[in-house]
């Protein structure tokens, strides 16, 4: 069942981001926002998960579907659906090239704490890097395995991390960030969960840590990256929630949790 979901997951990631990029193309503008002034959602956003709502219908209608922007919609299969229609829409706001569309397909609740993933893509359209895994397939870049980078010691370690969209919590992790930056090789904050997990998977992170994700914007890219030979895990527990998700080299994520703990994370 996971070539199937594989291949059915890779197309849909595929054919919404083509939709993404040519919306993007068109022009965007902020239609609705959320949490918080800064946590937006464009016309396209919506326009794009109800295509892959529509194309896992058509194909699995006995599936459930948890998407950013849509909510839960039951199924009976046992098997759901988890969707960011576009991961980093800040960055495809403004422009920036730096942006994914996220599907994965997980068994069981819809819940990271629980459930078992099953297929994944991460399709970033503004440069047609698809990344896919499917369990105890591996990880792929296109048509390439990939795997994490090797261990290094943390001083020689490139870190991604990301922020939240309320005001008190990004004060927190930018203070913890301006802590780690002096004892690493350098920081990134690239604005896109999904692709940070896949950059860890092919190499180009050494790790990456972030506080309140949600389901959607690590469900596909955890796969990749856990596929790719990264640890993906939680603070002090085996699986990543909102409060916590890390990942890299084994021996990366070990001390670099132990210090994120003692700088405050």
């Amino acid at each position: 069942m996971s070539t199937e979901l594989l291949d059915l997951t890779r197309s849909i990631a595929v054919e919404a981001g083509e939709l993404a990029a040519r919306r993007r193309r068109e022009g965007v503008e902020v239609a609705a926002t959320k949490s918080s002034i800064v946590d937006v959602v464009t016309a396209a956003d919506s326009e794009v998960e109800e295509l892959i709502r529509r194309r896992i219908a058509e194909a699995r209608p006995q599936d459930a579907i948890l998407g950013e922007e849509g909510g839960a919609s039951g199924g009976t299969s046992g098997v759901t659906w988890v969707v960011d229609p576009i991961d980093g829409t800040v960055n495809y706001l403004y422009g920036i090239p730096h942006y994914a569309v996220s599907v994965a397909v997980v068994e069981g609740d819809a819940d990271p704490l629980v459930w078992q993933a099953l297929a994944g893509a991460v399709f970033n359209p503004a440069n047609g890097e698809l990344y896919t895994a499917a369990r105890g397939g591996g990880a792929h870049l296109g048509g390439t395995a990939i795997r994490i980078a090797d261990a290094v010691p943390l001083e020689q370690a490139l870190v991604a991390t990301g922020f939240a969209y309320d005001a008190t919590m990004r004060g927190v992790q930018g203070a913890v960030a301006a802590r780690l930056l002096p004892l690493v090789r350098d920081i990134r904050r690239n604005g896109t969960a999904s692709l940070d997990l896949a950059y860890v998977a092919a190499g180009r992170l050494n790790a990456f840590y972030e506080r309140t994700l949600n389901p959607w914007d690590h469900a596909a890219g955890a796969l990749v990256a856990a596929e790719a030979g990264a640890v993906v895990k939680g603070l002090g527990v085996d699986r990543p929630s909102r409060e916590f998700l890390i990942t890299g080299h084994p021996d990366v994520v070990g001390p670099l949790e132990a210090l994120l703990v003692e700088l405050g994370v």
